[in-house]
């Protein structure tokens, strides 16, 4: 399938659009967005868990292979008759009067060896044959778990870098607007402008501050989030890295939608497959089964306790034991009808999913298509703002705008090339969704 490799220049071209700031187009040391998530896939708790559902499928199939092949065991009894049973033996059998027999010995020592081996029965053999969906599903667990990671790792990862963002143009403005205050402070003594003006500056100063205090909390709930999400202690320090490349909007990949690519579409098929086995089984009841039995061993009987543990006697048998089913009172057939009736609401029910998946993916190509053409307009945008930005800075040098004027152009200029950067952040996410409800999550990080 193709993929996208489109998403490793994502926080790359981000930067490029920041160089014109000055103080914010510098690398900064820190983790990538793919060394995020090779950290959340060594450390995050569902990783683990997964691995433990793989090792959990291995041994049910070592459980289902144990049940054909031969069973052995071993049992020994040793018995004090604290009192015999006794019997009556009528008169004029053995005499006149009645007799009394004692049955039995005080003291009995048994011990037996048992061995069997099923030749025949089709229920456990489907039950070995159930091993290999069994274990496919634990795998697909395992890749829907490291696709979730790296979905909710990206996600995260692209929210702290807006809000970094957000936070370095809301101290650049204060700035600004601090030295338009300082300004506006003299003309103000100076008699040259009314009070009213440097307090509506300061005003918006202050909104300005309110707004930087909200951007710092916001940042530190997403860098919390994202070290949750990479299975990071909280108390961990975490910074991203940022680098500086051309600015290029990345071009829509239009790989067509295939739902089998899809991990819950392989697990939903994963578990029809068992169910059908499991129909199979229960049918394979109306089978008859036949196994080889063995057993020997050897036993005393003794009056005293010493000479019980001598003088054993042995014993043994070999055989074949067939059980034909006849008659259960149309349990079994009960039984075929209901997970009969199972297998097929899973059938609708997949049909369903797949109309549900290629939904998702058609909206999910909608959205990328509007972030595109948002961020194509954002950017025009930008470059109109920069033009504003060129001409009256040329002639506030003439005398024409005052430093206000300027300083407004500057800070529109740099709020569209924030907006820009929502737009982008708002394109690679609906990238993201696009690439989840296709399937191709894990291609998206191997290209990182």
């Amino acid at each position: 399938m193709k993929t996208n490799n489109l998403f490793p220049t994502f926080l790359l071209a981000l930067s490029a659009l920041l160089l014109p700031l000055g103080s914010q187009a510098q690398d900064t040391a820190g983790k990538s967005l793919k060394e995020c998530i090779e950290y959340g896939l060594k450390n995050f708790g569902t990783v683990r868990i997964a691995q433990y559902k793989v090792e959990t499928a291995n041994q049910q199939g070592r459980e289902a292979l144990s049940k054909y092949l031969p069973q052995a065991s071993a049992t020994g009894t040793f018995t004090n008759n604290i009192k015999l049973q006794q019997s009556v033996i009528p008169a004029g059998i053995f005499g006149p009067e009645p007799q009394i027999l004692v049955i039995g010995s005080k003291f009995q020592n048994n011990v037996v060896a048992q061995a069997s081996q099923t030749i025949f029965d089709q229920s456990l053999l489907l039950g070995i044959k159930a091993n290999k969906p069994n274990q496919q599903l634990a795998e697909l667990n395992t890749r829907q778990t490291r696709e979730d990671i790296v979905y909710n790792i990206a996600s995260n990862y692209y929210q702290v870098y807006v809000a970094q963002q957000q936070i370095g143009l809301l101290k650049d403005n204060m700035k600004r607007t601090q030295q338009v205050l300082d300004v506006l402070k003299l003309q103000r003594d100076n008699g040259v402008i009314q009070t009213i003006d440097y307090t509506n500056t300061e005003v918006t100063y202050n909104n300005t501050r309110s707004q930087l205090s909200l951007a710092e909390n916001d940042l530190n709930i997403a860098l919390n989030r994202l070290k949750y999400q990479m299975g990071m202690s909280q108390d961990a320090e975490l910074t991203l890295a940022d680098s500086v490349v051309s600015d290029q909007l990345p071009v829509v990949d239009n790989t067509p939608f295939e739902a089998k690519s899809l991990v819950s579409f392989q697990q939903a098929a994963s578990n029809l497959d068992l169910q059908k086995i499991q129909l199979q089984r229960i049918r394979a009841g109306y089978l008859p089964t036949l196994s080889f039995t063995a057993n020997y061993g050897a036993l005393t009987n003794a009056r005293t306790l010493g000479d019980a543990f001598v003088s054993f006697k042995g014993f043994g048998a070999v055989g074949l034991k067939l059980n034909i089913p006849i008659f259960d009172g149309f349990q079994r057939d009960a039984q075929v009808q209901q997970q009969r009736l199972t297998v097929l609401t899973q059938e609708e029910q997949q049909k369903l999913n797949t109309a549900s998946y290629r939904l998702q993916f058609s909206n999910a190509v909608s959205q990328v298509q509007r972030a595109q053409t948002n961020a194509q307009n954002d950017r025009r945008t930008v470059e109109l703002a920069q033009n504003v930005y060129d001409i009256t800075t040329l002639q506030y040098k003439q005398g024409v705008k005052t430093l206000t004027d300027l300083l407004n152009a500057d800070t529109s200029y740099r709020q569209a090339q924030f907006n820009y950067v929502n737009s982008l952040i708002s394109f690679y996410t609906a990238q993201l969704d696009r690439q989840q409800a296709q399937g191709t999550l894990l291609d998206f990080y191997t290209g990182l």
